[in-house]
């Protein structure tokens, strides 16, 4: 059976529901990811909790996190997916390591750092569903070699026809960046495939240097939405970005709110419709979500006729059901739901 394994920021999100008045108040750019030092991360926990806000959800976060959760809970298979991060050995990190482990996604014993402490996320999601984050990395910053063991056992069943899959955050750690390299490595010493997110505009605007970094030599993949794809190619609109990605990329999947989805490689152009949502409650997470269906579809390959077009609808149902509840994404049994949903 295909695994996956993922590599990217572990954070442990905490989820409000504000006015937009309250998140005007607050500072943050509406949409948008803002890091933060520690500092900044106590200043708006305090904030939050003079406007008698409490978060609604608490979960082991991360972009890379959230679409390598999804992947396990569809498999429905433990030790099939493996997330490297890097957390403090603190209640946090240990929550954090616990909720994944849960969840049936592997990490290494290399995750743990004595002394250090967890990166968090503060989500502030709005009355239309729009979520707004302030990110204090912690530790996840500081991600580097040590914590990586590629001679680990769960480790050494990857091969051919597997998958690496680079969260786009990352462009913001420089001292990640050989760690990355030392997967992408191994990854075509094994045959493997590699994809990327973009993650968020603010990535490709202001990580480009770390973004190009991961992508020399190009890629299987690339995940992004169509703000992300127009900044990174230069280009004016939806389908021009799109086939302009794969300059480095043999696949790229760009979604567009809750216009079509579109999929491109060298010899087609795929239209994925966006299914109508009735009840947006919130948006964070959907990207993520959609990039790990998806990622379950190609896992699947010719054995259940998972063409691009059907790995697109799939992907499309998860995070349709993901915005439809707060937080970032869904329990084992509701992935499992929206799967079967989908199958019969």
């Amino acid at each position: 059976m295909t695994k996956i394994l993922g590599i990217g920021n572990a954070l442990v999100d905490s989820e409000f529901a504000v006015t937009d008045a309250q998140l005007t108040q607050s500072g943050l750019t509406k949409g948008n990811m803002t890091l933060a030092s520690s500092t900044e991360q106590a200043e708006l926990a305090n904030y939050l909790h003079t406007q008698n806000l409490v978060a609604t959800k608490k979960s082991s976060g991360g972009s890379g996190a959230n679409s390598i959760f999804a992947i396990a809970s569809l498999l429905g298979i433990k030790n099939q997916t493996v997330y490297v991060c890097r957390v403090g050995d603190d209640t946090q990190g240990k929550f954090y390591l616990d909720d994944l482990q849960q969840g049936g996604v592997a990490t290494l014993p290399t995750a743990l750092v004595a002394g250090e402490t967890t990166g968090s996320c503060l989500v502030l999601v709005t009355p239309d569903g729009e979520r707004t984050m302030q990110t204090f990395l912690g530790t996840s910053a500081e991600m580097n070699d040590s914590n990586l063991d590629l001679n680990h056992a769960i480790l050494v069943g990857f091969g051919v026809g597997d998958w690496l899959y680079i969260e786009g955050y990352l462009a913001f750690n420089p001292s990640a960046q050989s760690a990355i390299n030392r997967l992408k490595n191994f990854a075509h010493e094994k045959g493997m495939k590699i994809a990327i997110s973009f993650a968020d505009p603010a990535v490709v605007k202001f990580g480009r240097d770390g973004i190009d970094a991961m992508l020399a030599g190009g890629v299987d993949a690339i995940f992004c939405n169509c703000e992300e794809a127009m900044i990174f190619t230069g280009q004016a609109e939806h389908k021009s970005a799109t086939l302009d990605l794969l300059k480095v990329a043999k696949l790229a999947v760009v979604t567009n709110g809750s216009n079509d989805t579109l999929v491109a490689t060298v010899n087609h152009l795929t239209h994925i419709p966006t299914p109508r949502v009735e009840n947006l409650i919130d948006t964070n997470g959907a990207g993520d979500n959609f990039a790990g269906g998806f990622l379950y579809g190609l896992m699947q390959g010719d054995k259940q006729a998972y063409d691009l077009a059907k790995c697109g609808k799939l992907a499309s149902a998860v995070a349709g059901r993901v915005v439809q509840s707060f937080g970032a994404r869904l329990k084992v049994a509701q992935y499992q739901s929206v799967l079967q949903g989908f199958t019969n």
